[in-house]
């Protein structure tokens, strides 16, 4: 694997440096900020002059707290500039209870037409259907998924699940009734498999498989499949690229949220054995992996850490927030020239059980 080099790395510091000025000053100010950002410079400090670098951020700010996504109501968070304007309410997390809510206006789009660029023609042809078969309702992957199929031309049909429900009955040990409503979406998804002509699929790994298991994916028409799902360890991805795929189905992981956008992934090569590394969106996010115990502190390359969150955009401002993941610190690789998360998998997964449903 060749190194990034170090004038690419300095290129890409340096514009993450300009671009946190450039949002400090937007959310800072208060021609532009919201009421969230501008009371905090009452309580705390203004960063406007003081936070000139990405390093500056990590120094002086301490880490976001996901309850004030859960606790505050969401005019709070508007832009000036935005206020009077309707927005998206986009839920991310919240099994139970009251979900974290982030709001938006056009940052999806954004985010999955950039990612456009990275999933090659002959996996999703242009102008070809594609289908979701997935979380919708308050989610904001229903709207980007979407957007990113009519941004290629193309339309999408959609299967849609409810996570928390799989969750509730599995956390209640209602494997029956679990298994019932996961090959309800299945059974959804094969019907227009075979009825429809769609070639590119986004869903999670353990839907992908129980498809796969009910239908041929390629004698189907699918050449692309655009996976998301929290745990893929090596020898599971192997075995959706050998077994699943059948080698023949262009394999796209990814790593996002409501919260960061969209992580794409590095083209797997053999050194890789079958580890999936995700690179951020830098600079409208930047992911770091943390000492658990320590979280100002970096892992070294090659440790697993806990995942922290930097979200940096005009609609939205979330500094140094602590993902409930964890994942292995990876080294800059090209195209990127920043640091990658890899072998992502829920914060904890070795030490308890975790209920991850249809992820």
């Amino acid at each position: 694997m060749i190194p990034v080099a170090e004038q690419e790395l300095e290129k890409a510091r340096q514009a993450l440096d300009a671009h946190v000025r450039e949002i400090i000053e937007w959310h800072f100010s208060p021609e532009t900020g919201c009421l969230f950002w501008l009371n905090w410079v009452k309580k705390h400090f203004d960063p406007r002059g003081e936070v000139r670098s990405y390093a500056d951020l990590v120094a002086r700010f301490p880490h976001f707290q996901d309850e004030w996504l859960r606790d505050l109501q969401p005019e709070i968070w508007v832009p000036a500039p935005y206020r009077g304007r309707p927005y998206n309410i986009f839920e991310t997390g919240g099994t139970t209870g009251m979900p974290k809510q982030r709001i938006g206006w056009e940052d999806y789009k954004i985010d999955y037409e950039e990612f456009s660029g990275k999933v090659s023609d002959d996996h999703f042809p242009r102008g070809a259907a594609w289908i979701m078969v997935g979380p919708t309702g308050p989610r904001r992957l229903r709207l980007a998924i979407e957007h990113l199929a009519n941004f290629r031309g193309s339309p999408c049909y959609f299967v849609d699940l409810d996570p928390r429900w799989v969750k509730k009955l599995i956390g209640g040990k209602q494997f029956d009734q679990a298994r019932a409503y996961m090959d309800h979406v299945v059974d959804q998804a094969v019907t227009l498999l075979k009825h429809r002509k769609i070639c590119g699929l986004f869903t999670t790994p353990k839907l992908l498989e129980a498809i796969a298991e009910k239908v041929n994916l390629y004698d189907v028409g699918i050449r692309g499949v655009f996976c998301g799902g929290t745990t893929m360890a090596p020898q599971y991805v192997r075995f959706i690229v050998e077994e699943v795929l059948e080698n023949r189905i262009g394999f796209y992981p990814t790593y996002g949220n409501t919260l960061m956008g969209l992580a794409a992934s590095v083209p797997l090569q053999p050194e890789d054995r079958f580890s999936i590394t995700y690179y951020a969106p830098q600079p409208r996010a930047v992911l770091r992996v943390v000492n658990p115990q320590q979280p100002d502190e970096l892992v070294g390359h090659g440790e697993w850490g806990r995942v922290e969150l930097t979200t940096l955009t005009r609609e939205f401002f979330m500094p140094r927030f602590l993902e409930r993941d964890e994942a292995i610190r990876r080294a800059p690789r090209a195209p990127y020239a920043w640091d990658g998360v890899a072998e992502v998998r829920p914060f904890g997964a070795m030490e308890k059980t975790i209920v991850e449903g249809v992820y």
